[in-house]
Formats: structure tokens, C-alpha cells, sequence
């Protein structure tokens, strides 16, 4: 039985809290640590099988995370932070010789790009300190990573095509809102789609290649190309030809978000409004519905999954591997939309593979250098359940 560190009180964090608590074979007691601690309070309150104490902490500073955990000694951070906070975290678990995991990549405040290579080079500085950091714990990234290695392992010899799919087939019945952090989702979907073919990065305007998807259980939907970090982790770790991620988005949000891009509320530069520096993206931020607040009144299914397409012993091999998860279910499981619960389940039955030793290294690692099949055998029990599809093609 684990003491855990978790940074962040959002919508992911609610649920990683509750399915730890879920967990208590593996975590005994929690300390929830944000910026706003009534934030904590709020998601504590509602836990009574195991302790969860919470505290005020500032992400951005190491030596805030690291005084934390001197104090709590916890055998893992959880960092469902902003991605920003990455770095700074990783530093304070380095300070303090503590295991770290988190659900999403580093990316700069000040420029809308994201890459692993930031945390990437920590890999011998954790090493040396004898622990171990786990990139992308969520879904995508995260179990996508995982479905893939699983693919890889049990039924392809060869890997020509990976098609990363994730479809939201919600209704929260809002105008316009997120289903995460505004700031992040935004700055991702603007971003220039990118794909990877034959050992090489092509670049495509945002949003300009799309395609119908028929997803199980939801049925077509428009996808878009984007870029995701998971593609660069596994095409690293995996020999696969090509590589890319689609995600769907309804009309009235893509109308939104162009709209929004025209009169300049996506910017992330600081503007001057009444002698005062505001950064137009985090003022919208503030407008918008909590991604975290939006699970009451939702309905309808997410659906994300892998499909590969390669050969195995010399015969052409196509597989789709994937959930389907329902926002209504997870709200009264969690009081969470399906946004937050696919990607918080992952979290927690990550580090329970850490503090199990079910998966173990020193350095930072992404999930697809481990072995798949504890994951793959324990994630349904937990909410997630997985199906597979061969011999037909969805991409």
C-alpha cells in the first residue's frame, strides 16, 4: 500500500482521486495539492475509504513541490497539472529521489508547441537517482500507447499504418466549451496537423485533411488530422512506417473556434487592454464553462482506438483495438464526463503498475516500453473495457 502525491484539481484529477481511493489494495492515502486548495477540499470531501489530505501549492515552483514532499514522503507524484508545470515538477521529484507520472506532455507557456524531447532529457538525470518517470498516462496519450504495443506484441510482425482515432459523440449542451482545459485544447487543435511517413514529419494547415470515420457504437463521424505527442513516442519505440491521429469536432464548434481565431481570442502573446497585459486565450478561458463542470447534463459516447494494419507471419494483418465509454455512465460512477474519466483511469492504473512494480525502470520511459498485457488485463476492471476488430478497415 502507496502514499501518493497529487498536483492538479480539475475534472482528470477528480477522477484519478476516486479511482484511487477505488484502488485501495494499491493506494493507502493521498495528499491533493493545488493552486486553489478549496479546490481540493471540494473533490476530498467526497472520499471516506482512505485518507486524502490536501494543501495550496504553486506548480510552477520546485521548491513549493519538493517542501511537499518532504513533509508527505509519497512513493509517486501524479502530476495532473497543466502541462506547462511538467518541468518544474519533474525537478522537485529529482530534488527529492521520488517517482513521477503525468497524463500529458511539457509544452512552453508562451508558444503552442509540444514535444517530448523537454522531458526526454531528464532520462539520465533520473537514472542516476536510481527512479523512474512515466510519460502520458492517459488515454491518448497513454492507452493508445499501450494498445499499441499490445498490437505489436500479439499480432504483427511488421507495422505499415497506425491510425490513432478519438471520438467524442457527446452533447453537454453548451454553445461552445471544452472538454479539458481550454488553454491546452485550443492551442492543440490550431496547431498544423502533422503525420509521420517512412522515418520523416510532414506538415499540413490546421484542420485542411479530414475524413469519415464509421466509429463502433456511434456510427460516421467527420475526423480531422492532428498532431499528437503519442506519435512521436511510439514511432521512437515501435518500427512503424506511418503514423497519425484523428479526432473528431462537430460544426458549431469548429464554426466557434474560427470565429474566436479571427478576432484574435486564441492568441497567446500578452496584449495591452486598459493599460494592463492580458494574454487574450487565458481571458477566454475564464469565459468558458469548466471542463470539469459539464459531466451533469452530458450524454452521448466517446470512442478511441488504434487501428493497424501489417503483416503477421506473412499475411496482411488489419486490427482495430478500442473503447467505448458513455459520459452519463461515468457521471454517476464519478460525477464525471467521459473526457475526464477516460483519460483519469489510466492515471491511476498507471501508477499502480509503478508502485505494484508491475512496471519498473530508472529514467523516463512512455508506456510502450513496458509490457502491455498487465495493463491490457486490469484496465476493464476499472471502467475501460476493450474490444477488437479484425480484418476491417475504419481509416
Amino acid at each position: 500500500m502507496s502514499k501518493v502525491l497529487i498536483i492538479g484539481a480539475g475534472g482528470v484529477s477528480n477522477v484519478v482521486v476516486r479511482k484511487c481511493a477505488q484502488n485501495s489494495e494499491v493506494y493507502s492515502e493521498i495528499l491533493l495539492a493545488s493552486r486553489t486548495k478549496s479546490k481540493c477540499d471540494a473533490i476530498a470531501q467526497d472520499i471516506k475509504n482512505i485518507p486524502v489530505h490536501t494543501a495550496s501549492v504553486d506548480a510552477d515552483k520546485p521548491a513549493e513541490v519538493a517542501a511537499l514532499i518532504r513533509d508527505f514522503k509519497p512513493e509517486l507524484v501524479i502530476n495532473v497539472a497543466l502541462p506547462y508545470q511538467n518541468l518544474a515538477i519533474m525537478d522537485a521529484c529529482l530534488a527529492e529521489g521520488v517517482n513521477y507520472l503525468d497524463a500529458a506532455n511539457y509544452e512552453p507557456k508562451d508558444k503552442a508547441h509540444f514535444e517530448y524531447s523537454w522531458q526526454w532529457a531528464y532520462h539520465d538525470r533520473f537514472k542516476k537517482a536510481g527512479i523512474m518517470a512515466l510519460l502520458g498516462s492517459g488515454f491518448d496519450p497513454g492507452v493508445t500507447n499501450v494498445y499499441t504495443a499490445y498490437a505489436k506484441k500479439h499480432y504483427f510482425d511488421t507495422i505499415d499504418t497506425l491510425d490513432i482515432v478519438d471520438c467524442n459523440a457527446g452533447n453537454h449542451g453548451q454553445a461552445f466549451a471544452t472538454n479539458f482545459n481550454p488553454e491546452i485544447n485550443i492551442r492543440e487543435v490550431t496547431q498544423k496537423g502533422k503525420f509521420y511517413k517512412d522515418g520523416e514529419y510532414f506538415e499540413i494547415p490546421p484542420m485542411s485533411e479530414h475524413k469519415s470515420v464509421d466509429y463502433p457504437q456511434v456510427g460516421p463521424r467527420e475526423s480531422y488530422l492532428l498532431w499528437h505527442e503519442e506519435i512521436e513516442s511510439l514511432v521512437k519505440n515501435i518500427p512503424i512506417k506511418q503514423a497519425r491521429f484523428w479526432m473528431t469536432f462537430g460544426q458549431e464548434y469548429l464554426t466557434h473556434l474560427r470565429v474566436l481565431e479571427d478576432v484574435g481570442m486564441t492568441r497567446i502573446d500578452p496584449v495591452d487592454f486598459k493599460g494592463q497585459k492580458i494574454i487574450p486565450l487565458e481571458f477566454l478561458k475564464a469565459l468558458l464553462p469548466e471542463p470539469g463542470q459539464l459531466g451533469q447534463n452530458y450524454t452521448g459516447k466517446t470512442c478511441i482506438g488504434c487501428q493497424l494494419t501489417g503483416t503477421k507471419d506473412g499475411k496482411p494483418q488489419t486490427y482495430f483495438v478500442y473503447n467505448v465509454c458513455d459520459h452519463a455512465e461515468c457521471f454517476k460512477e464519478v460525477k464525471a464526463q467521459a473526457v475526464s474519466y477516460t483519460t483519469g483511469v489510466p492515471v491511476m492504473l498507471g501508477g499502480a503498475m509503478m508502485l505494484t512494480g508491475k512496471w519498473k525502470g530508472e529514467g523516463v520511459f512512455n508506456m510502450e516500453q513496458f509490457d502491455p498485457d498487465p495493463f491490457m488485463a486490469e484496465i476493464g476492471k476499472w471502467g475501460l473495457p476493450w474490444n477488437e476488430v479484425f480484418g476491417q478497415k475504419l481509416v
